[in-house]
């Protein structure tokens, strides 16, 4: 999937949200670890299933799930 190789889905894990290898650990949560200031060290310290591997691909997902497209209305006026 897009060499989206340790990015798994399954819906008897996390209600088939975006997971790190299978684990319950989910995409959305690295995401919010980071945006909130936490270092790649301090992740794996607190999650020590996870690898360097796994939190950069994370943010690569959701980089990717969140291209930037706009859709502009047609016949609107501005």
């Amino acid at each position: 999937m897009f060499g989206f190789d340790r990015i798994t889905f399954d819906t008897n894990i996390l209600g088939g949200k975006a997971c790190i290898r299978g684990m319950r650990i989910s995409v959305s949560l690295i995401v919010n670890l980071v945006a909130n200031g936490m270092t790649t060290e301090e992740i794996l310290t607190e999650y020590p299933d996870l690898e360097v591997e796994d939190i950069q691909q994370a943010l690569h997902y959701a980089a990717w799930t969140t291209e930037d497209v706009v859709y502009a209305p047609i016949g609107v006026p501005a």
